[in-house]
C-alpha cells in the first residue's frame, strides 16, 4: 500500500510515517519507481506506534518497546518494567501539576480582582510576595 493508504489506515498523518521511517522505527520497501510500499507488518507497526504514542511513551521508549515486541525470547519483565517506569514518570507529572495548581488556587484566592492595581499574582510572578 502507498503512504495515502497507511495514513489512512493507522490514523497517522504522513509527515509522521515519513519520520518514523527517518528515525528507523519502520523500514518500507520502495518500488522501482522510489515510491514507499507498506507491508501489513509496516501497518501494524505503525498502529503499535501510535498507541503507544497516545499513551505517552517518548520515541527512544518505542524503540525499545519495537524491540521487545520484535523479540520473541523477550522477558514481559522487560515490558512491564518500561510501564512501570511511564507510571513513576506520569504520577511524577500529577504531583507536579497538583503543586502548580495549588500554588495558582492560593495567589487566585489572595488576589482581589478589582480595578486595584495591587496584585499578589503579579507580585508573586516577579518575586516580590512573601508568603
Amino acid at each position: 500500500m502507498n503512504i495515502s493508504a497507511a495514513s489512512e489506515r493507522s490514523n497517522l498523518p504522513a509527515k509522521t510515517i515519513r519520520y518514523y521511517e527517518e528515525i528507523a522505527l519502520i523500514k518500507p520497501s520502495r518500488l522501482d519507481n522510489g515510491y514507499r510500499e507498506y507491508s501489513d507488518n509496516d501497518l501494524h507497526r505503525l498502529r503499535f506506534l501510535q498507541r503507544a504514542r497516545s499513551l505517552g511513551f517518548t520515541i527512544d521508549e518505542c524503540r525499545s518497546l519495537l524491540s521487545l515486541y520484535d523479540d520473541n525470547n523477550r522477558a514481559s519483565a522487560d515490558v512491564k518494567s518500561i510501564a512501570i517506569g511511564k507510571i513513576q514518570e506520569i504520577d511524577r507529572k500529577i504531583a507536579e501539576l497538583r503543586s502548580l495548581r495549588a500554588t495558582l488556587a492560593s495567589l487566585a484566592d489572595h488576589c482581589h480582582g478589582d480595578a486595584r492595581p495591587d496584585c499578589p499574582i503579579i507580585d508573586d510572578l516577579a518575586g516580590r510576595r512573601d508568603q
